[in-house]
């Protein structure tokens, strides 16, 4: 067996939309009604998963979601015609291509089985993001289906929300090797909603049979939440032994760093300081919603939105780490300004899986020639540009149907993914 880490990044959907649906999610608001690119979207996706491929790491992927979501139309007693704006616009929403978003993920080095186990977020904080998680559920039955290697939970019942990998953090020696588990959750940000409840992280933690003593629970900052942090992977991101973390991003710092330095004295902490870096500056560039990646040579590389290095205080200060010797060596920014206008950035589009790539189903793993033939699909069949009103248009609506069934069918998966 041979285990390593696998991004599976969210292929942006062709109803991808800037409605302006998620409270807290400051660049989401901020890009309310704009004209959205679903084509070029895409497409700059489908090029940092190229990218990470050239840089020698395994690639998988997840499907954009049907849409306009009619199922859950009908449990609301309407439908996609009659709905009322806003309500249509979270059916139509793109937002599963934010795949930290989709499960929690325990490695099969961290279970009392000895399996992987993956539990599908449930979402219920956001309306957009709530009706998510059963065709979630179904790709991650489908690309994990060896049960003698994973096993895929249902989402934790609400009112407890649970927002997925966003929201937790794995440290570890070695990806294959037993790890510590962070889950950090929210109490309060200030007028923004917390939206990962600690009950969820502990059922989490106790359905994937994790050890207590290499399990940590973990208060975000109000002060993090309230700026902007609507994920703790908008302040925070981990990789093997290394947390690279902004200064404000937990309530009781010094506990968690005592805590996580005992369970794993190997581990790196890598803090950005106020005064250098702040929360503002932190959340405008999505410095820590990054991809932070061990390569084939055990080096270390931070792949961030192309905004990092436009927002002055946080290009310097990445300037003097990689001059240093820490952890991290390299810098890869990459182009996602259509996640980015609508609060995602590199980290969101991914969900990190450490197991055998050979018990995954290979139709969810890309290489660039599948890569190549799924931009060809995009190019032809994605919508070039959304208004926000042309959601209710029917010829918009029987493209985006169209694009997503032209898309499953190349990808052979049409016989077992249904609208």
């Amino acid at each position: 067996m041979s285990v390593t880490e696998i991004n599976f990044d969210g292929l942006i959907g062709p109803s991808h939309n800037y409605a302006g649906l998620s409270l807290g999610n400051l660049a989401s608001a901020r890009n309310a009604g704009a004209v959205s690119q679903p084509r070029a979207a895409a497409l700059q996706g489908i090029e940092k998963m190229r990218g990470n491929i050239r840089l020698g790491l395994k690639q998988g992927i997840f499907l954009p979601q049907w849409r306009p979501d009619g199922a859950w139309l009908a449990r609301l007693g309407t439908d996609v015609g009659e709905a009322e704006p806003h309500i249509r616009a979270a059916a139509m929403s793109a937002s599963s291509m934010w795949a930290a978003n989709a499960a929690t993920i325990s490695p099969a080095a961290d279970t009392t089985d000895g399996r992987t186990h993956l539990t599908v977020a449930n979402l219920v904080t956001m309306a957009h993001r709530s009706h998510e998680w059963p065709q979630t559920l179904a790709q991650l039955r489908l690309a994990f289906s060896d049960e003698r290697a994973f096993a895929v939970h249902d989402p934790v019942p609400p009112p407890f929300g649970d927002e997925g990998a966003a929201n937790h953090m794995r440290l570890t020696e070695r990806h294959d090797l037993p790890g510590v588990e962070v889950f950090v959750y929210g109490q309060s940000g200030g007028p923004f909603p917390a939206r990962q409840h600690v009950e969820a992280s502990k059922a989490v933690a106790r359905v994937h049979g994790l050890d207590a003593a290499r399990t940590l629970f973990v208060q975000q900052s109000e002060e993090a939440i309230a700026a902007g942090a609507f994920h703790n992977d908008v302040v925070a991101v981990a990789n093997e032994r290394v947390l690279f973390t902004h200064e404000q991003a937990f309530a009781d710092k010094m506990a968690f760093y005592a805590a996580l330095r005992e369970a794993l004295p190997c581990v790196e902490i890598v803090e950005v300081p106020a005064s250098a870096v702040s929360l503002g500056d932190a959340i405008k560039s999505y410095l820590f919603n990054a991809q932070l990646v061990t390569l084939p040579d055990a080096s270390m590389a931070l792949i961030l939105p192309t905004e990092a290095q436009e927002t002055p205080a946080v290009w310097d200060w990445l300037q003097q780490m990689i001059a240093g010797n820490g952890p991290i060596r390299r810098l890869v920014p990459v182009n996602v300004r259509q996640s980015m206008a609508n609060g995602g950035g590199p980290a969101c589009l991914r969900l990190r899986v450490v197991a055998d790539p050979a018990t995954i189903d290979p139709r969810f793993l890309v290489d660039e020639a599948k890569l190549d033939a799924i931009a060809a699909i995009v190019a032809a069949y994605w919508p070039k540009t959304i208004a926000p009103d042309d959601l209710a248009d029917t010829r918009l609506i029987a493209r985006i149907e169209q694009s997503w069934l032209t898309l499953v069918d190349d990808l052979q998966l049409s016989g077992d993914l249904v609208p």
